[in-house]
């Protein structure tokens, strides 16, 4: 252990909250000049342990070491001030300003009264430089990509004098070129003597850019300065979530003679005239889960929009059980029982603004236990939202915060549970464990079999190919909107599915 005085030292951190226990006797030592990665399943307190760091909350009990002395931070300022700097998850910057006006904000370096623009670009062209950044001051920030914007706001804390820089979950939103931009950016800060915090549920990520690991669950530290080379991504998955890391598979066939959807030969056009969906026909019978497996873009998307009736198909019809709902409103089919899981939980699952069990509603606000007569009951939408947090354990204070203030794995489990609620007969689930922790993971494999054993028939969609191999009775492949091979998944293997998915040939 390096004998200087560490960087941070967190001690015995307990922080309540009405209904909640999110931090119980955490602790946390981080050494100057390394980056150190806390890792935890969504929920598990990591976000509100850097917030109290961050001086945006106050612990109930414990301390807060900085340089080795103990400190109270009352805010952000307070923070700031002791060279402690943090780059939220959802970025903070003002679109119609440019990167410089933003890195500046409310740190304006004045001359003769007014602010000197010439130092602030040249302060900024200098760290840009020194870190790696590479980043326009004069640029507005609406032209910025994801990737550039976020080294916008790590400049911010930069420019503010942090010298350990808290980055909350920074590769959420970023393809896989800007995480490998991002890690080179993290070397360079380290290198030049800073200190980085790395928040994280990605444990390749962790162990690839991280020179220290410390592992939260369920709002305490498990374990603490871990050395990534000598623990695997598996045993950090184990300590995550307090058990043996589980596996997507199924077990002895469930299936029906009932055929729950039966598409035949659907077509969608482009306006132009081209398919994006080409002649697909598929049938799911009750207990039986489907996969379709293909690269982003080829189909699939546009496939699931036809059948839940947001897109019109051009050609071929969609039956559902003894009904041919080609024609259907979507109201109507999912009254009919079919159960929608989106690709996209906050544009298309979710209203992160409004409470849990106004979510609970949504989707559903035609049937029971939402309404009563022509008018919303409320009250019975409570209570329903109050056994799926039960039954599906959606961690939360309570079912009056907005969904927004839950982790992204614990908002899937609420849509999963409101999807699996009133008993549907097809369920339609878009990459159901997309960006979640390996419990919340396991957690909807798991309501997925059961309800499969019960007579659900699935239709998975999911980028994951361990995971389409797994929990697939059945397996498409898609390309370019047509189906063009049928494999087995108790036999075929990653590599074979992934050259499959290319067009690359089909498994023998």
């Amino acid at each position: 252990m390096p004998d200087q005085v560490p960087a941070v030292r967190l001690a015995s951190i307990t922080k309540r909250f009405p209904g909640v226990v999110a931090n119980r006797d955490v602790d946390l030592t981080i050494e100057r000049g390394e980056v150190h990665a806390l890792c935890g399943e969504n929920g598990a307190g990591k976000s509100t342990l850097m917030k109290i760091l961050y001086g945006m909350q106050r612990p109930d009990e414990g301390t807060i070491e900085i340089d080795g002395e103990t400190v109270s931070l009352r805010g952000p300022g307070d923070a700031i001030a002791r060279g402690i700097g943090m780059v939220h998850q959802h970025f903070k910057l003002a679109d119609n300003l440019t990167v410089l006006e933003n890195v500046i904000l409310g740190a304006e370096p004045k001359r003769f009264g007014r602010i000197d623009f010439a130092a602030a670009r040249a302060k900024i062209t200098e760290m840009s430089k020194t870190y790696g950044l590479r980043v326009d001051p004069d640029v507005l920030v609406e032209k910025l990509g994801v990737g550039e914007r976020q080294r916008v706001e790590i400049l911010k804390v930069l420019y503010r004098g942090a010298r350990v820089l808290i980055l909350d979950e920074p590769t959420a939103v970023l393809v896989p070129q800007e995480v490998d931009e991002l890690f080179g950016n993290l070397r360079e800060l380290r290198a030049e003597g800073l200190t980085v915090l790395f928040i994280s549920h990605k444990l390749d990520e962790v162990l690839s850019v991280a020179d220290t690991i410390s592992v939260i669950r369920r709002g305490t530290t498990v374990a603490t300065r871990l050395d990534p080379q000598e623990v695997t991504s598996r045993r950090l998955a184990e300590l995550m979530v307090g058990s043996e890391l589980p596996t997507p598979e199924l077990r002895d066939s469930t299936a029906t003679d009932r055929v729950q959807l039966d598409v035949g030969g659907l077509t969608v056009l482009t306006p132009e005239g081209r398919p994006l969906v080409d002649d697909v026909s598929l049938r799911i019978r009750r207990g039986e889960i489907v996969g379709l497996a293909g690269v982003e873009g080829n189909g699939q998307t546009e496939l699931i929009e036809a059948i839940m009736g947001v897109r019109a198909a051009d050609a071929g019809t969609i039956g559902h059980g003894d009904d041919d709902i080609t024609h259907w409103p979507t109201r109507r089919r999912r009254e009919a029982g079919i159960a929608y899981i989106p690709e996209d939980r906050h544009r298309h699952g979710l209203i992160l603004e409004g409470t849990l069990w106004e979510n609970r509603v949504l989707g559903h606000q035609t049937r029971p236990p939402n309404v009563k007569g022509p008018w919303i009951d409320r009250r019975g939408a409570r209570r329903d939202t109050t056994r799926i947090v039960r039954d599906y354990d959606v961690r939360t204070p309570g079912i009056e915060v907005p969904a927004a203030a839950l982790s992204g794995g614990n908002q899937q489990k609420l849509i999963v549970g409101r999807e699996m609620s009133g008993e549907p007969r097809l369920l339609i689930a878009a990459h159901p464990t997309r960006g979640i922790d390996v419990g919340a993971q396991a957690a909807i494999w798991d309501h997925l079999r059961r309800a499969r054993a019960a007579g659900l028939a699935v239709l998975l969609i999911s980028a994951d190919l361990e995971e389409l191999i797994g929990m697939s009775d059945t397996l498409h492949v898609i390309l370019r909107g047509r189906l063009v091979a049928e494999v087995d998944p108790r036999t075929v293997t990653p590599e074979e599915l992934g050259s499959a998915m290319t067009g690359a040939g089909a498994p023998s």
